[in-house]
């Protein structure tokens, strides 16, 4: 992808003159790096959701889906619910100089929070900013493995202190995990499982969802480029 320059030479004069500058897809940087740790998230999920564990009662069905986003300054990784009873979306991303993982949700009746957190091995901790009433909520999100993943939602009841709202039990839907250095094909974005082939004069590279697609097709040379620089530098430290 392509931008056009016009650069007004002399005030007064209708002389300009045309650059072409080549758009920047979106290289490896902290955050990028940050977020790529979960990238055995990227991909569809089944849910069971319960208010109380190993109880039916107000259980209830979702699904949900996670991508990578390039489309502001930042890196994100977006979490996405369908049919959800408490959230709709998460927005993550990372503030390197915090070294803190920040997220958007958006819950079921539109409510926006701020949460930030940390990531400790499978284990991704939020807390949100207190409400009117200071009052903060807790969003975990734990990874069990390649097919399971728990998604924690809980209440300040006191300094520190989280009662459980609800919880949700998700099943890894259709394809395999996006996970960084398995076996099989690596998104050509992030280095994460890929599953999806994209091409590029004549060759064909993978990529993880939507996101990454989008990114490769706004940049493919651009991409292309950093993946082989990764690559050569993973060869020499072998």
């Amino acid at each position: 992808m392509y931008r056009i320059l016009a650069l007004s030479l002399i005030p007064g004069l209708s002389l300009t003159v045309c650059a072409v500058e080549q758009a920047k897809g979106p290289a490896d940087s902290p955050a990028k790096t940050a977020l790529a740790e979960l990238n055995d998230l990227i991909g569809g999920w089944r849910g069971i959701g319960q208010p109380q564990r190993g109880s039916s009662r107000g259980a209830w069905k979702e699904t949900a889906d996670w991508a990578w986003s390039f489309d502001k300054k930042e890196p994100a990784l977006i979490y996405a619910v369908e049919d959800g009873k408490h959230l709709k979306s998460v927005r993550l991303t990372y503030k390197p100089d915090a070294k803190l993982y920040r997220a958007v949700v958006t819950y079921a009746d539109e409510a926006n929070r701020k949460f930030a957190g940390e990531l400790d091995e499978k284990k991704l901790s939020l807390v949100s900013d207190p409400d009117k009433e200071g009052v903060r909520q807790r969003l975990t999100i734990t990874r069990l493995n390649e097919k399971r993943t728990l998604v924690l939602l809980e209440r300040e009841i006191a300094e520190d202190r989280f009662y459980r709202i609800a919880e949700v039990g998700y099943t890894r839907e259709g394809t395999r995990l996006a996970i960084s250095g398995a076996n099989g094909p690596e998104c050509v974005v992030t280095g994460g499982r890929a599953t999806t082939p994209v091409t590029y004069m004549g060759k064909t590279y993978y990529v993880c969802c939507t996101g990454c697609r989008q990114a490769f097709e706004d940049d493919p040379a651009g991409i292309i480029a950093d993946y082989e620089k990764k690559l050569a530098a993973r060869k020499a430290g072998s």
